[in-house]
């Protein structure tokens, strides 16, 4: 059934108080839909980044490994648009969780694919894809016809969820994939690299020893005045998540399916973020504040950089440099910390 042109489009986004689930809701408010987020039901809800929304979308309960709620909601929602953000999103702790991380990422992708096939095949999906799956790249920088070499359990489930895409496109479904490289914002978990240097520089700058946030060993994630990193001379592809989102919603406007890589096509180290970090509090001598420890060292860190020439294509473009993104991270740490 068409839709009346003065009626708000529905939205579903999964994953929607993750970092991209919260600025996607954001965007697709203010460009007038009617939006929805699937959150999982816990006994303490998550809704840090989205509680300014609170008032002004709809939540809805489901979860990824549970085909019963998934098939519930598409069924009875009809949405115009389906953004699939939700995701087990840490390739190290993809090692620590591997069957969890495959139920999350690729079977419940594969589950709302075959619940949108079914029960709403006029919905447009849109796959959240990532860099992850080029792991030890076979060329540089890497665009859509690059050839996947995952090295983690995290890519792994990534890349059976797009090809499962692929395969779905074929049938006639409406999936667009977008293959994501790094993109980060003030909104990013303490469990991702640039978030944790941000922190750390930020406490650092206020004088603090020991921060009250712990790392993944559960210790502070600033102990005696110094962040325990991991190889600084991994380098990766950063951007801003606000832009990224933005590159979302474009593919479901478009009138075909495709893949699109979403990147800057610029390259930066870790240690170039903590340079920057640290520069924008005034601190030069950055290394005394910086332990390596090997504890943190990823075996599987590949140098990855993205090609965004057919997203630019379309009219994307990012408004947000790395030099502006790791400042604006380390002020809301440090606005966050007072």
């Amino acid at each position: 059934m068409k839709k009346n042109s003065q009626e708000r489009k529905k939205a579903l986004v999964t994953g929607c108080n993750g970092q991209d689930g919260s600025y996607l809701m954001e965007f697709l408010l203010d460009k007038g839909y009617e939006v929805y987020g699937m959150v999982r039901r816990l006994s303490c809800p998550n809704y840090q980044n989205i509680k300014h929304l609170l008032g002004s979308v709809n939540l809805i309960y489901g979860d990824m490994t549970d085909i019963t709620s998934i098939v519930k909601i598409v069924k009875d929602g009809q949405f115009d648009e389906i953004y699939n953000l939700a995701a087990q999103s840490s390739p190290a702790e993809s090692f620590k969780q591997p069957f969890l991380t495959t139920d999350v990422n690729a079977l419940g992708s594969h589950r709302l694919f075959e619940a949108v096939s079914i029960y709403s095949p006029q919905t447009r999906v849109y796959q959240a894809s990532t860099s992850e799956m080029f792991g030890n790249a076979f060329e540089s920088p890497q665009r859509e016809t690059t050839q996947f070499n995952p090295s983690n359990p995290y890519a792994v489930s990534k890349m059976y969820a797009h090809q499962m895409a692929h395969i779905y496109r074929n049938k006639g479904l409406f999936v667009a994939c977008g293959i994501l490289f790094n993109h980060e914002s003030e909104r990013r978990g303490l469990q991702f690299v640039t978030q944790k240097i941000c922190y750390g520089v930020a406490c650092i700058s206020l004088g603090m020893k020991e921060s009250p946030a712990l790392n993944e060993e559960n210790e502070p994630l600033v102990k005696d005045g110094k962040i325990s990193l991991g190889n600084l001379d991994a380098k990766r592809d950063w951007g801003y998540s606000p832009d990224y989102v933005r590159g979302m919603w474009m593919l479901l406007q478009l009138n075909m399916p495709d893949d699109f890589v979403i990147a800057t096509g610029e390259q930066h180290s870790i240690r170039e973020l903590v340079q920057t970090a640290f520069k924008f509090v005034g601190i030069e001598d950055w290394e005394k504040y910086i332990y390596v420890d090997p504890r943190f060292v990823r075996k599987d860190t590949c140098s990855l950089l993205g090609d965004p020439t057919k997203i630019k294509s379309i009219g994307w473009k990012t408004d947000v440099d790395f030099k502006k993104l790791v400042e604006k991270m380390v002020e809301n740490n440090i606005n966050q910390l007072k």
